[in-house]
């Protein structure tokens, strides 16, 4: 199984990982709205065994949200998101903006996509633009 490599934004915090995710989903719920200031979380699911953390372990912060299932880890520095294990501990979640390459399987689906934010579907038809629109 190949390797990824991932980082937060500042490099702080890096690690490699198994390239072999069991899960890929995106996950519209209010919830993961507010934790990631977007439209949805997009994240992958593996085993907490396929991550080597490299650096920065030390600044990483991460928060439960009380009375919900819900957690978030992310670099003190500068706050980009980074993998977690779930409360449980059986599984290490990884936000796909981590990632330095390309993860082993695509987006299988849209989660809690009831509670998908009011704009969304009207963003998916805007133009598309590879800079800043001037």
């Amino acid at each position: 199984m190949d390797k990824l490599l991932g980082s937060c934004l500042c490099g702080t915090v890096s690690f490699e990982i198994a390239n072999g995710f069991e899960h890929f989903q995106l996950c519209h719920c209010r919830q993961c709205q507010k934790t990631t200031g977007s439209a949805h979380a997009s994240n992958l699911f593996t085993d907490p065994s396929h991550i080597s953390w490299l650096s920065g372990q030390g600044a990483i912060v991460r928060f439960n949200l009380p009375g919900r299932r819900i957690s978030n880890a992310f670099c003190s520095k500068y706050g980009s998101r980074v993998p977690f294990l779930s409360l449980s501990g059986e599984i290490l979640a990884v936000p796909a903006g981590s990632l330095d390459g390309t993860p082993s399987i695509a987006p299988q689906g849209n989660i809690f996509w009831s509670e998908r934010a009011d704009w969304y579907d009207q963003a998916a038809g805007t133009p598309r633009y590879d800079a800043f629109i001037e």
